[in-house]
């Protein structure tokens, strides 16, 4: 096989695994009602299921850069699939909630080996001048596995019931272990492998500002779309803004569909911008603030294209935060890109898991049946994390520029 088909063979296998991970880890978003009747649970419960699968996910993303960096994508990547295949069995048999708690942490460890491997494995296939690019398209490609969990699975759900839609996960989950094995391959013949990275040197990448300027940028952008996509954004369309579940489900796929589409323009404004990756990410910042105000600040239930309006500018930050593992690589100490990387992708789980399970708690407070004025309040957490996260892109920002000069 020539070096050019190789190269495709191995990103395109690693791309199928991705999208086969962002099914698992999206696929609660529209069973959250379904799995609050099944367990008997309420709203903080319930959000625990998506809060311990992100926790899972954002403390296992230094584990998997450094493990990336010792034994190459091929082997993690095969591993992960097939973690979160068990996980997603596991929620298959689970009766109650302690069962499918577990079962959401082994989907949350397998689906954390994915992005941040292929990501990795990009360099050794492509040219840096290519590499902004692919990897927006690879985050886009793997939007798809949104795109079944919010339409398929849904139907999925609702039609034929819990077994048979989370027994379907499980058939994606071994193709996508089988892919993983047989299709990707570390980096083209005869090409000598990398220093292995060491534990003694992750020092240098937890100081590195780079390392944090990716991690917040990926904070401020990407958290938002992560909590409304991944926990609550189906219940406070259904619940607050009194939409049908498939109006909703629709909504959902307009998230997923921006963020497919946005991908590939933002990977060519991020490699054009290569000495001004942070303005444009702070001007992003502005568009997300906007888009969660048109959401939250209404008082009364919104028409559908306020919500399309505000959705769309919400969801464009799942691909503006990519930028933020291309900043961590570049500045990250040689060997270690996969270290920096991993950090740099904990930075949006990190805040929608504050944000999800702050909203759960504060709607449990409020009203045991919730309503547009709660959602409004409980939601708002998320103004706090971008607030936070936009505060850090500044300040490392100026660090890193510091230390270039």
């Amino acid at each position: 096989m020539t070096r050019p088909r190789r190269s495709v063979v191995a990103l395109g296998a690693g791309m199928f695994v991705y999208a086969v991970a962002v099914a698992h880890r999206s696929a609660f978003g529209v069973a959250g009602l379904t799995a609050a009747d099944r367990f008997d649970v309420g709203a903080t419960t319930l959000s625990l299921f998506v809060v311990v699968q992100v926790v899972t996910y954002a403390a296992m993303q230094l584990p998997v850069g450094t493990a990336v960096d010792r034994w190459g994508p091929r082997l993690v990547l095969t591993v992960g699939a097939t973690m979160a295949t068990a996980g997603q069995l596991g929620m298959v048999l689970a009766g109650d909630v302690l069962p499918a708690l577990v079962a959401r942490v082994l989907v949350g460890a397998g689906d954390a080996t994915a992005f941040v491997t292929v990501v990795r494995l990009i360099p050794a296939w492509f040219s840096a001048r290519r590499t902004p690019v692919l990897i927006q398209v690879t985050g886009s490609f793997g939007q798809l596995g949104q795109v079944a969990s919010v339409l398929p699975f849904a139907w999925a759900l609702h039609t034929h019931g819990w077994t048979v839609s989370f027994g379907a996960l499980v058939a994606f989950g071994a193709t996508a272990a089988l892919a993983a094995w047989t299709g990707v391959r570390d980096r083209p013949d005869g090409v000598a492998a990398p220093p292995r990275s060491s534990l003694a040197g992750l020092g240098s990448v937890m100081r590195s500002p780079g390392t944090w300027l990716g991690f917040f940028t990926h904070n401020a952008c990407s958290a938002g779309v992560i909590m409304f996509a991944l926990m609550w954004g189906f219940p406070f369309l259904v619940e607050g803004q009194g939409f049908s579940e498939a109006r909703a489900a629709g909504i959902l796929a307009v998230c997923v569909v921006t963020q497919m589409t946005s991908g590939p323009l933002v990977g060519v404004l991020s490699s054009r911008m290569s000495d001004r990756r942070a303005q444009l990410v702070l001007g992003y910042c502005v568009v997300g603030l906007a888009g969660w105000l048109v959401l939250l600040v209404p008082t009364t239930p919104l028409p559908v294209w306020q919500v399309v309006v505000g959705v769309v500018a919400v969801s464009v930050g799942g691909t503006v935060g990519l930028i933020g593992l291309e900043l961590a690589g570049h500045h990250a100490p040689p060997g270690y890109r996969g270290s920096a990387t991993g950090i740099a992708n904990t930075g949006g789980f990190v805040g929608a898991l504050v944000a999800m399970f702050a909203t759960g708690v504060v709607l449990d407070y409020r009203s045991s049946t919730p309503g547009l004025a709660d959602y409004r309040v409980a939601m708002s957490s998320m103004l706090v994390m971008w607030a936070i996260g936009t505060l850090g892109i500044v300040l490392t920002w100026r660090r890193t520029r510091h230390r270039q000069v």
